[in-house]
Formats: C-alpha cells, sequence, structure tokens
C-alpha cells in the first residue's frame, strides 16, 4: 500500500509500526453550527481509508475528535443565552445524523475535548518542564524556537510562515511565533481550575492530547483537511514532539484537498456554504458520499450543480446490473485485485470507481449463472469498500427523496397493476397514458423479461 505522505512530500510505502495495532487519528469538527459539504469529506475519505487497512490487519484503532470547547461554541452559547453543552449536543447530533446518512461507520472512539481537561493539562505540564513551553500573565505558550524541526510538516520557512499567518501579537509572548496551550477564562467563560489559574485549552493542544491518551506517543497516520497543515497539524506535530521526548509523533500525515462550490470557495461571508442536513432534502445519502469519492482526496473538489445528478446516474448503472442479475448463488467472492490495486495506490477512488464500472458492464453481460454469482459478489465487496451498493436494488429504486408530489410506492405499484390489465385487454392507449403520467410525476417504468420494474428519475 502507498500513501501520500505531507511531511516527506511523496508517496511512501506503507507498512504499520505494529502490525497487530494500526493506529490512525483524523481531526473532527467544532461542533457550533451545522457541518457543511466540505467537513464531510475527511470523515468519508478516511472512512475508506479505515475499511481498507481493516481489511489488511487484524486490529485497526481509529480516532476521530470532537471539538467542544471553542470561541465560536462560546459565542453562540452567549448569543442563546445557553450553556456550551446546549450547542454542542445538538450541532454534534447533526453532524452524527450527516454521517450515518453518507453510510460513514462509527470510529472506534470519538473523544471530546471537555472529558480530556486533566490530560491536557498533564501535557502542557511536561512542555513546561522540559523547557518547551512557558506561562505568562494566565497563559501558557509553546516555545516555537526549541522545536528545530518547526516547519517540516508544511515545508515551509518559519518566516514565512508566519509572515503568512494570522499571529497574534501580545506583551506575553517571547516571540511573536509562540502559540498558546492554556488561557485564562473570565467569570463569563466556560473554564476548568488548573496550576496557570482558571482557564481552558488552546486548540492544538487537544488533539495531542487526545492522540495520545487513546493511541499512544506514536500512531501510524494522523489525517484532516488540507487547511489542517498549518498551523494546527504544524503545531501539533511540534508539541506532541516535545511532550514525548524526541520521539515521532504521525509516521504518515494525510491531508484531503478543499471542496468549492461552483469552483468557488465555500464560506459563510460568500452565502455559498451547503449544508450537508439541507442536501439530504433533495438526495440519497449515498449519493452524497459518491459524490465525495468521485475525485482523487487529494485534489480539490468542485462541487456543482450536476454532483449529485451525475452520482445518481453512476449509482442506478451498478445497482441496475445487480438487479437485472436477478437472483443468484450465494458466493464468497472479493473485489478483484485490480480495484484492490487502485485503493491501494493513495486511495484512487477514481480508478476504483472505473474498476467497478468494469465490473458491472461484465455482469450485464453475462450468461452463466455461476459467472453472474461471482461478478454481482465482486461488485458489492468492492462496494463496501467505498461504503456502496450496500442495500437492496429494489430499495435503491425505490426510494425517493425531495419532491413530496412524487406518488409513493403503493400507489405506483397499483397503476402498474392497472396497466398490466390494460395491455392485457390491447387498451394500449389506457396502457401508454399511465407510463406517461408516471413518467410526468418523476417514475419511470421499465419492461423487461423478469416483469415490469420502476424508478424514481433523478432530478
Amino acid at each position: 500500500m502507498q500513501l501520500h505522505n505531507t511531511a516527506t512530500g511523496r508517496k511512501d510505502p506503507f507498512e504499520p509500526r505494529d502490525p497487530q495495532r494500526v493506529t490512525m487519528y483524523v481531526c473532527g469538527p467544532t461542533v457550533y453550527s451545522y457541518a457543511h459539504i466540505g467537513n464531510y469529506r475527511p470523515p468519508v475519505v478516511f472512512d475508506v481509508l479505515a475499511r481498507l487497512l481493516r481489511r489488511r490487519y487484524p486490529n485497526v484503532v481509529y480516532v476521530r475528535n470532537i471539538t467542544d470547547i471553542d470561541d465560536k461554541i462560546n459565542a453562540a452559547a452567549a448569543r442563546e443565552g445557553v450553556e456550551i453543552g446546549v450547542i454542542t449536543s445538538r450541532y454534534a447530533a447533526a453532524f452524527h445524523e450527516g454521517l450515518a446518512a453518507l453510510g460513514v461507520a462509527p470510529t472506534d472512539h470519538e473523544p471530546r475535548v471537555t472529558e480530556h481537561i486533566p490530560p491536557i493539562i498533564s501535557m502542557i505540564e511536561r512542555l513546561i518542564a522540559s523547557g518547551h513551553a512557558y506561562a505568562a500573565e494566565g497563559h501558557v505558550l509553546f516555545q516555537v524556537s526549541t522545536y528545530p524541526g518547526y516547519g517540516e510538516l508544511s515545508h515551509r520557512d518559519t518566516r514565512e510562515m508566519l509572515a503568512g499567518a494570522r499571529v497574534e501579537v501580545a506583551p506575553y509572548k517571547k516571540e511573536p511565533g509562540d502559540f498558546v496551550l492554556w488561557k485564562p477564562s473570565t467569570p463569563d467563560l466556560p473554564g476548568w481550575d488548573s496550576p496557570w489559574g482558571r482557564g481552558r485549552p488552546g486548540w492544538h493542544i487537544e488533539c495531542s492530547a487526545m492522540a495520545e491518551a487513546l493511541l499512544g506517543e506514536t500512531i501510524d497516520i494522523h489525517g484532516g483537511g488540507h487547511d489542517l497543515v498549518f498551523p494546527h497539524h504544524e503545531n501539533e506535530r511540534a508539541q506532541s514532539t516535545c511532550a514525548h521526548g524526541g520521539k515521532v509523533f504521525a509516521r504518515f500525515w494525510l491531508h484531503n484537498g478543499f471542496v468549492t462550490m461552483n469552483s468557488e470557495k465555500m464560506a459563510k461571508s460568500v452565502g455559498n456554504v451547503l449544508l450537508v442536513k439541507d442536501l439530504l432534502q433533495h438526495a440519497p445519502g449515498e449519493a452524497i458520499r459518491l459524490g465525495l469519492l468521485t475525485g482523487h482526496y487529494r485534489q480539490p473538489l468542485d462541487w456543482n450543480d450536476e454532483t449529485i445528478a451525475d452520482a445518481r446516474r453512476k449509482l442506478d448503472r451498478l445497482y441496475g446490473a445487480l438487479r437485472d442479475a436477478g437472483e443468484v448463488a450465494p458466493s464468497d467472492a472479493k473485489a478483484p485485485a485490480a480495484f484492490i490495486a487502485a485503493l491501494e495506490d493513495d486511495l484512487n477512488t477514481p480508478a476504483a470507481l472505473a474498476e467497478m464500472f468494469e465490473l458491472a458492464k461484465a455482469l450485464n453481460k453475462a450468461d452463466d449463472a455461476g459467472d453472474k454469482a461471482q461478478l454481482a459478489a465482486q461488485l458489492r465487496d468492492a462496494g463496501s469498500l467505498l461504503g456502496l451498493l450496500q442495500q437492496p436494488p429494489q430499495d435503491w429504486f425505490a426510494q425517493h427523496v425531495g419532491d413530496s408530489g412524487v406518488p409513493a410506492a403503493a400507489e405506483i405499484e397499483a397503476l402498474i397493476a392497472e396497466r398490466a390489465a390494460a395491455k392485457k385487454a390491447k387498451d394500449f392507449k389506457r396502457a401508454d397514458g399511465i407510463r406517461d403520467g408516471l413518467k410526468a410525476r418523476g417514475v419511470l417504468i421499465e419492461d423487461s423479461v423478469q416483469g415490469t420494474r420502476w424508478r424514481y428519475v433523478s432530478d
């Protein structure tokens, strides 16, 4: 397996530190509002990686955190006049609903920052004791100059990074680039007692402490969005390495590209943010998932008006091949080698999907029952690694999301029966009228040797 390692800038062969316990940490959401489509790209991408790793190794421990203390959360709670737990519970639940709809399997652990304050304080104390951090005016800061490897992850000169970043200038800092590990809380803000007074953790230290608590000092894979390379992951790497006496923190760093909206970066200020909870009102979760997998994870992905329609057409083709194969004998055939090779080449999902369509094409042409059984099993198994094709084909074609004016399944079945009776009575005008009427209402009827089938037409 080859994975592109941000730290080395190339695809490197992946071999875990301990094949009996493969560890992966992915930065999760800050739950202060509803998540947009870009927020769901990392969970979907790394869900595929976790599925692939579990095929190779007996024990994969996958952690994705939830940040439930943050200035944006505090601001949202203040606006509504509620405790931060009200805000974080609401939006964490909404995030989980989106994950389930997109077929993202639960992680092994989902730590929350507020549940890990003691480990965070302990790590900060170690950094102070080792000379890498200092306390000043109720704050604790990491001193960047004490870590010579700072900047190696993002491959940029430290001065350039700091010049291009929003670095807070404060009189208590020894150097402008020093970043906060702990900061004081005023009485109106959430806070915890610490050796430096009542306060709360900085953003970067949270992930370092939670990763250490659940996975150990050195982990195999650390993932997240490309926007986290600097400063978040650069800072995580620095403080974790120093807290662990120079040990490597993460052996592989993987980062997914941005999701743009009609070729523009999504931003609330621009008003082009696409919330998944809204998208699910008009599209099946499986189509949204496929849309996120159609491009290579490291490249930017443009989400536009055709993304969902195209994904639904693709799923129609794949599910159609399984449906048209009819009832086939059970088979334990696994995904073909070419499909696995595509995924093991740095999660090349476009190439993997191309292999699935080749399987579907072969299944459509197969006449032998044994061949059909094997090909159908291979297609489903390939789908399972991508989190696709896990429902019966008839359920896929029978679902409809969106327009409430579309007829329900029971009405459609009754009209199909009426059409069959009309054809038997040679009333072809009536039969054609039923077919055309259903098509106008978003339902396509297909006559085949297996009988009459129907499906909702993608918008």
